[in-house]
């Protein structure tokens, strides 16, 4: 009994962490309403999902250093580009250290949908991302669809076409 005491004044925090886990991972469920997010973006605009009702938004979790991510970057932006006047909106979040911004400016340079670092995130009802790529897909409506990890499913032009196209408004899957 003696030694349990000596954690009773870290209980409060145990629970708090357990909880804000949990809280995480319900945040950004299929079949659920898409939490806040809003953003800076690299080049000053601004992101805030809850305005983008209407469109189908795509949110990746990425960083230079990751390999998957890098590997889906193309299809992702590919996919944007097609579609984007049918309604779709993407925007690509940068796990990158901010120091690191140049190199994600640089990199973006090549894809032509917007980025933010995460440091810039000024509301992030998603959680900070516990392993990348991590890929959230939201409907008009405002509820998340597809949640997407390579170990689960790799993002490529068919997964894309196949998850995203039947959201869009007349959208129906290339066959």
């Amino acid at each position: 009994m003696r030694s349990a005491r000596r954690f009773l004044p870290l209980l409060p925090g145990i629970i708090a962490l357990g909880l804000g886990a949990h809280l995480a991972k319900a945040a950004a469920e299929v079949g659920q309403p898409a939490p806040p997010l809003a953003a800076t973006e690299l080049d000053g605009g601004k992101f805030d999902l809850a305005a983008m009702r209407g469109k189908v938004v795509i949110i990746n979790f990425w960083a230079t250093w990751c390999g998957p991510c890098r590997e889906e970057m193309p299809a992702l932006n590919a996919y944007y580009r097609r579609h984007h006047s049918d309604g779709v909106e993407l925007i690509g979040i940068s796990a990158d250290r901010p120091r690191d911004r140049g190199d994600v400016v640089k990199m973006m340079q090549s894809f032509s949908y917007p980025a933010a670092m995460l440091g810039d995130v000024s509301v992030n009802g998603f959680g900070r991302p516990g392993a990348l790529p991590l890929t959230y897909v939201v409907d008009a409506a405002g509820v998340v669809r597809a949640v997407m990890t390579p170990d689960k499913v790799a993002i490529t032009d068919q997964v894309l076409d196949l998850t995203v196209t039947p959201l869009l408004p007349g959208g129906h899957a290339a066959g």
